[in-house]
């Protein structure tokens, strides 16, 4: 199993299961792969961009996660990016915000066990 199967597979429970989970978590995969988006870099760096090192960072360290807010999720991703998820997987942006406050922490630290941001 690779690691993002195992990551698919401890967020099971989030969304009840379902396309929705797999859609939302298959959509942030590919912005953290995407070159666009500037990868897991790029996303760590918005969320450090608009005030939230601190939060950031824990996600990243090998440390206890700091949880998110739905408001920390709009200021670190921004409100375009929110709404362009939310037009693609057919979610309203409260939604897609709610979610991703429950899943980012999580993805980012399975994504960077050493407390690395992976170089691109």
């Amino acid at each position: 199993m690779g690691v993002l199967d195992g990551i698919l597979g401890q967020l099971g429970g989030l969304f009840g299961g379902g396309a929705q989970q797999k859609n939302l978590v298959n959509s942030v995969l590919e912005m953290l792969n995407s070159s666009e988006a500037g990868g897991l870099a790029g996303i760590v760096k918005g969320f450090e961009s608009g005030g939230l090192s601190k939060l950031v960072q824990s996600w990243v360290s090998t440390g206890k996660n700091l949880p998110a807010t739905v408001q920390q999720i709009e200021q670190g991703f921004g409100v375009e990016k929110i709404k362009g998820l939310a037009q693609n997987l057919g979610l309203s942006p409260d939604v897609v915000k709610t979610k991703l406050a429950e899943v980012l922490p999580k993805l980012i630290d399975r994504l960077t066990p050493d407390g690395v941001v992976p170089k691109t």
